[in-house]
């Protein structure tokens, strides 16, 4: 449809006289004062994150010599909401309801607080707790737990947008909000009504809340997930006049309650949607390996990117495509949207230069030997089909339709990274199937590295092969190793 087609219904305008020109101040409507109000707050922010990312710019000349502070961290105790309640520093209601958007100040503060350290957990699959606290190092973080399936760090608000586009094990990253010790329900109500979230969102946007526990008091999870709903509903209409709405499946903003045996913690979850659904992955396979797990399977196995690597049961090409942009260098959540883009302090010029530097140091070609194998023709069709999707060309990965039992290597050694069919994709030829691609490995992989992912505790038996390292790992629910070969000549076999 053209644009002349898409008009809007006008009311029939009232005509002014002159005399209402010349002594009556112009009325905007509402929609043009929100825009103007919007824009006034948008440029107010764009000017203190300014100031952040260039202090240098700000200093006077006779203090150039003197190192600048961006901030300074106040005590643990004085950073909880209940504090900061005490200290009267909340705004007060009658301000929030003369202004349902944000008052100038709480913009400012909202600047300034891009700044300060952030405790963020980054949750992950489990096993893999050990390279994603590695990844996090690597991208300059201080990390300050290697906790249960996920890590804890420490980032400004700059970092937290770059843990969410470069982190490729990560499931998502969890700001906290507030913590405090807790007993009974209406303690998480009045912990979550104390806390300030009409700096991050407000009534119109719409909510979710989940809870999860570990060795919690509490009899029903439930309703506590009920009463953190509530108290946050609650502050908005008493701060802002209207509540925002709850939606389950489509929501603006994530609240995340975790509860352990003593105490609650709030958390703004800033990614959205799954960290691992980098937005390419459209045909799955019949036995799929989640993204952020595929990239973890290949951080413990010890692959670098200029290494041949290769996948005889590759399925989708999940491992192969994850490897690709590793090699390229490629940052995993350029090209899908988060969540942190729909809070109140998102600066879109600050998200767009960070993305444009991730793309100014993406590779140009891709010269790693990447080998997909697979005996069905319809997945080899549906890798490709990713491949594509994943802004891949087409010979990036090589895809070959043939039997892992006769594949022979035409590069040096390397790498053995795979998902392996086990169970009734099989049927019952299982130990026949895994002796002779054993013997084929003894024979034709010499000085190869052999990764497989099971949740087939008995397979080293059925390779007669005997691993070096066992990862526990889980693939969703399913608790697996990733058993780890050496090939080197002719293997002794085990009982």
């Amino acid at each position: 449809m053209s644009s002349d087609s898409k008009k809007t219904l006008r009311l029939p305008s009232r005509q002014r006289s002159r005399k209402d020109d010349e002594h009556s101040p112009r009325k905007r409507s509402g929609a043009r004062s929100m825009r103007a109000r919007s824009r006034t707050r948008q440029r107010q922010l764009d000017e203190a994150q300014t100031e952040q990312l260039h202090p240098e710019n700000n200093r006077a000349q006779g203090d150039s010599d003197r190192p600048t502070v961006l901030s300074r961290k106040r005590p643990a105790s004085a950073q909880t909401p209940r504090a900061r309640h005490e200290r009267g520093e909340h705004q007060s209601s009658q301000t929030h309801r003369n202004d349902p958007h944000r008052s100038e100040q709480q913009t400012r503060d909202t600047a300034k607080g891009a700044a300060l350290p952030f405790t963020v957990f980054a949750p992950c699959p489990q096993g893999l707790e050990t390279v994603l606290a590695q990844e996090l190092r690597q991208l300059g973080f201080e990390v300050l737990e290697e906790g249960r399936a996920g890590c804890r760090f420490n980032a400004d608000w700059n970092g937290i947008l770059r843990a969410n586009l470069y982190s490729r094990i990560a499931t998502r990253i969890l700001v906290q909000i507030a913590h405090a010790p807790v007993r009974t329900p209406e303690d998480i109500y009045s912990l979550a009504y104390e806390t300030e979230w009409e700096k991050w969102f407000g009534p119109r946007e719409r909510l979710r809340v989940d809870t999860s526990a570990i060795r919690s008091p509490m009899q029903s999870l439930q309703y506590c997930n009920l009463r953190v709903k509530d108290a946050i509903c609650d502050r908005l209409r008493d701060r802002e006049g209207a509540r925002p709405d709850v939606d389950t499946v489509r929501p603006d903003a994530k609240v995340h309650l975790f509860l352990d045996a003593t105490s609650a913690t709030l958390y703004l979850d800033t990614s959205g949607e799954s960290l691992f659904k980098r937005g390419w992955r459209y045909h799955k396979g019949a036995a799929p390996l989640r993204e952020n797990l595929a990239a973890g399977l290949l951080a413990l196995s010890g692959w670098e990117p200029h290494k041949p690597l290769l996948d005889p049961f590759c399925g989708s090409g999940t491992i192969l495509i994850e490897a690709a942009w590793i090699a390229l260098n490629a940052p995993p959540g350029l090209y899908r949207p988060f969540h942190f883009e729909r809070l109140r302090n998102h600066n879109p010029r600050i998200w767009r230069t960070l993305k444009e530097k991730a793309q100014e140091q993406i590779k140009p070609t891709l010269s790693t030997p990447l080998i997909g194998v697979d005996v069905d023709e319809q997945a080899l069709d549906h890798a490709r089909d990713n491949l594509q999707r994943a802004r891949l060309a087409a010979d990036n990965i090589q895809f070959i339709a043939m039997d892992a039992r006769e594949l022979l290597p035409t590069q040096e050694p390397g790498y053995i990274v795979t998902n392996p069919p086990y169970g009734e994709r099989l049927g019952g030829q299982a130990d026949e199937f895994w002796q002779a691609w054993s013997a084929h490995l003894k024979t034709h992989y010499d000085g190869w590295n052999i990764n497989v992912i099971s949740s087939d505790l008995e397979l080293p038996g059925h390779l007669r092969l005997r691993p070096e390292r066992r990862f526990p790992v889980f693939n969703g629910a399913l608790d697996c190793r990733l058993l780890q070969f050496h090939i080197r000549g002719r293997q002794p076999e085990t009982d």
